[in-house]
């Protein structure tokens, strides 16, 4: 009983809830840029480079061969989905960065901010004046 006592503590940590909704969020967002820049901006590109469609770009190192039971398959290199995927990664990291540099800026400007001086502390001050006086 003792263990999963433990382990319901342990799941129910603020830290570890904050991790699952950021992994699940973060998948999310993942499709979502893997989406635009397969979706969008890939043929976009392809466009302006003459129509070339990256995802089916590779390089063949063996062309398949034989039939039926003795059938060899293609042996290729997709240098284009690598390409597809290098952009996501750059996409995603761009992102992350704004976010995280947003994050920080509000937080720098939480910590500027002038605080209000506890009652008790002003209490004190007026107290310690009118003794002075």
């Amino acid at each position: 009983m003792g263990m999963l006592k433990e382990f319901k503590d342990f799941a129910m940590k603020g830290n570890v809830v904050d991790m699952a909704v950021g992994v699940v969020i973060g998948g999310a967002f993942g499709k979502i840029i893997s989406s635009l820049v397969g979706d969008i901006i890939m043929p976009v590109v392809g466009k302006f480079t003459g129509g070339m469609d990256f995802t089916t770009m590779t390089y063949v190192i063996q062309e398949a061969s034989g039939e039926g039971d003795k059938a060899v398959a293609e042996v290729a290199i997709h240098y284009g989905a690598f390409i597809n995927t290098a952009i996501d990664f750059v996409i995603i990291a761009a992102a992350i960065f704004v976010a995280v540099k947003a994050m920080n800026s509000m937080k720098k400007k939480e910590e500027e901010a002038p605080k209000a001086t506890p009652e008790d502390i002003t209490l004190l001050r007026e107290i310690r004046d009118s003794l002075a006086k």
